[in-house]
């Protein structure tokens, strides 16, 4: 597998445990987020901010701990967070948050505001004109009072469980990642009641896997959870896209990639009973529907093996010699 970067094994333990089956994948983190926010700020962490505890966060602790000379474990506890300076506090909570305050904490309510379908403009633990905006709206629709200011009442508003982010699919759209049809859709019954996490593009195997969109590869290996050789893509906006049951991987951890790169083949490993593309879309690490994020236009019929386009010069590029040959 070229250039797959090996991590540390408590990295890929800890980032294997999440990566369960669709039906169980666990939420994303305010916390996790606030620490994404400050390792983002000393250029620790290359992706966007998603709250979702992988690699690359793992990574982004571990370089701060070696900088700092504290134990390298890859967690974020009392002195990895100290070692942030002022980012790494004060703990939602703890504090009155309003305009002009910066840290841990803001990131981590502006975390929130988003999940809860108010969106401040970012997360980058400035509370600016957006933030307090974002903060009123909320505080408006939860029957709290509306000042701006998230104190307690807001926080423990915030912090219930609620209605997730209604964020309109228009502002986000993803290429088809190979050329086929699509079979089994998003939410089909599966063995045990379980439902379908993603769809099933009907490709033959060996089949070129593109990136859906622009973003940046934050695992790609085996998953044994059912998965096979898997990729998984951080887009903006707190996207992943997930390419699942790969026969082989091209992409690597780390990765900046387009829509259309190139990032590994159809195959049938895992939990699979033939060759296809199990693709997934998930927001803050929770499964969506797919198909209102791609192309409304209905894929040609997969071709078979060997008909790469190989007299385009941008097809070539992408497809293995193989490919072009016609020999699978």
């Amino acid at each position: 597998m070229p250039r797959v970067q090996r991590l540390a094994g408590v990295v890929i333990v800890a980032w294997m445990l999440s990566l369960a089956m669709p039906q169980q994948s666990a939420g994303s983190s305010a916390s996790v987020a606030a620490l994404q926010v400050g390792l983002k700020s000393l250029g620790l962490y290359p992706a966007g901010v998603d709250g979702v505890r992988g690699p690359l966060t793992a990574r982004g602790v571990q370089l701060l701990q070696r900088r700092r000379g504290l134990l390298i474990d890859g967690i974020a506890g009392p002195q990895t967070r100290r070692a942030l300076g002022r980012r790494g506090r004060p703990r939602l909570g703890t504090r009155m948050i309003q305009t002009g305050r910066r840290g841990w904490d803001v990131a981590a309510l502006q975390f929130l505001l988003i999940r809860r379908g108010y969106p401040p403009g970012g997360v980058d633990g400035v509370f600016g004109p957006a933030t307090a905006s974002a903060v009123m709206g909320f505080q408006r629709s939860a029957g709290v009072g509306v000042d701006g200011i998230a104190g307690p009442a807001t926080i423990s508003a915030l912090r219930r469980p609620g209605p997730p982010a209604s964020i309109p699919v228009g502002s986000t759209r993803f290429s088809r990642p190979v050329a086929a049809l699509i079979g089994d859709r998003f939410g089909a019954t599966r063995a045990g009641g379980r439902r379908h996490a993603g769809v099933d593009f009907e490709a033959w195997h060996g089949a070129l896997v593109t990136a859906a969109g622009a973003g940046t590869t934050v695992f790609a290996g085996w998953n044994s959870r059912g998965y096979g050789n898997l990729v998984v893509i951080q887009h903006a906006g707190g996207y992943t896209t997930w390419y699942a049951h790969l026969s082989q991987i091209t992409s690597w951890v780390g990765e900046h990639v387009s829509a259309g790169t190139r990032i590994g083949y159809v195959g049938s490993t895992g939990y699979s009973t033939g060759p296809h593309l199990h693709f997934e879309v998930r927001l803050w690490n929770n499964p969506v529907d797919p198909a209102p994020y791609l192309p409304r236009a209905t894929a040609a019929s997969a071709a078979r093996p060997g008909r790469v386009r190989c007299s385009d010069p941008d097809s070539y590029r992408r497809a293995r010699i193989d490919d072009c040959r016609g020999s699978h």
